[in-house]
């Protein structure tokens, strides 16, 4: 019973969650962006430090280069005049020139590894934010589109208005013709007491016409 109604909780918290992250969706989406955007300035902050650094170990090597062409031809000077001391002093400090470059060249070479694996990683940050945005467009317009419907749906989905305004149709267009009844009404009027009998038997020939007629009015012309 226990284990039924923990996943039964489980279940109902999950779908609240669920539900929330949905009703909060553009929020968290443009908050994703923006953790984004500062995860893609720390690594523009990195990868300028980590240039600066790597401009700086050129400068130190090509000073060392220089110095080392100044304590070589010092170094062959002094041979030349059998200064052993300073012969040696100079190649003392050619030999650890010569280390050193070793190592700043090693530095050198890591950090441009690393500059450039950097690099890849900003450019395809950049570009994804920028994916991002457009989605984040892309949402926003389907969840006003979404709004929309739902308004438009609720306002159809009420179809009591509808209704009553049809039923009021059918009722007005229901409605008797009073211009008709009338009619009728005459009709029935004049058999009752006889007076369209004189119109029928004339227009039978029986006796005189009892209302004028077109032909009437041409043969009393032509006459």
């Amino acid at each position: 019973m226990l284990t039924t109604l923990r996943t039964i909780f489980i279940g109902e918290s999950r779908r609240a969650e669920e539900k929330m992250r949905d009703h909060y969706a553009l929020d968290l989406i443009a908050q994703k962006i923006r953790e984004t955007e500062d995860a893609l300035k720390a690594a523009k902050g990195t990868l300028g430090a980590l240039i600066q650094r790597q401009r700086s170990e050129t400068r130190q090597i090509d000073g060392l280069n220089r110095r080392l062409v100044t304590m070589t031809e010092r170094a062959q000077a002094a041979l030349s005049d059998d200064n052993e001391t300073l012969a040696a002093e100079a190649a003392q400090a050619v030999a650890t020139m010569e280390n050193e470059r070793k190592v700043r060249e090693t530095t050198l070479e890591r950090l441009d590894q690393r500059i450039i694996r950097l690099k890849s990683s900003v450019e395809t940050m950049h570009r994804r934010i920028i994916d991002l945005k457009q989605g984040e467009i892309a949402a926003r317009a389907a969840r006003h589109c979404n709004e929309i419907h739902r308004r438009m749906s609720s306002t159809i989905g009420n179809t009591a208005p509808a209704n009553e305004a049809q039923k009021l149709i059918d009722r007005v267009l229901g409605q008797e013709d009073s211009f008709e009844q009338a009619e009728i009404m005459d009709g029935i009027n004049a058999d009752l007491d006889h007076t369209n009998l004189d119109d029928r038997m004339a227009a039978e020939g029986y006796g005189p016409a009892t209302k004028s007629t077109a032909a009437d009015v041409l043969a009393r012309l032509k006459s």
